[in-house]
């Protein structure tokens, strides 16, 4: 395991939930990464863990290859990978999401 993958490893079990995206949780910098956040807070999610992969290049290149996803966001929960902004909502819909936050459902 690299050191960026170490790092990375580190961050996704440092949280029960972590997302990896573009910009901050106040200041999404692209709209998916803004409708991950908008998923978790309607999960009661309201401080999820953040990474702003825009700020470091190798970890914006590191967690595809960590979750073998090639887009961002990237949803981890308690230490597992969840998936990208489509998956989340998705799984919003139909209820998973929420079960899996522990947030009532919808």
């Amino acid at each position: 395991m690299t050191d960026t993958q170490q790092r990375i490893d580190q961050i996704v079990k440092s949280s029960d939930v972590v997302l990896f995206m573009k910009g901050t949780a106040q200041f999404p910098q692209c709209g998916f990464s803004g409708r991950a956040i908008q998923v978790l807070k309607a999960c009661g999610v309201s401080k999820p863990a953040t990474v702003n992969v825009l700020e470091d290049p190798e970890i914006r290149q590191g967690v595809k290859e960590y979750s073998n996803w090639p887009t961002v966001p990237q949803l981890y929960v308690k230490g597992e990978f969840v998936g990208g902004s489509d998956i989340m909502m998705e799984m919003y819909e139909n209820g998973e999401l929420q079960q899996l936050l522990g947030a009532p459902a919808a």
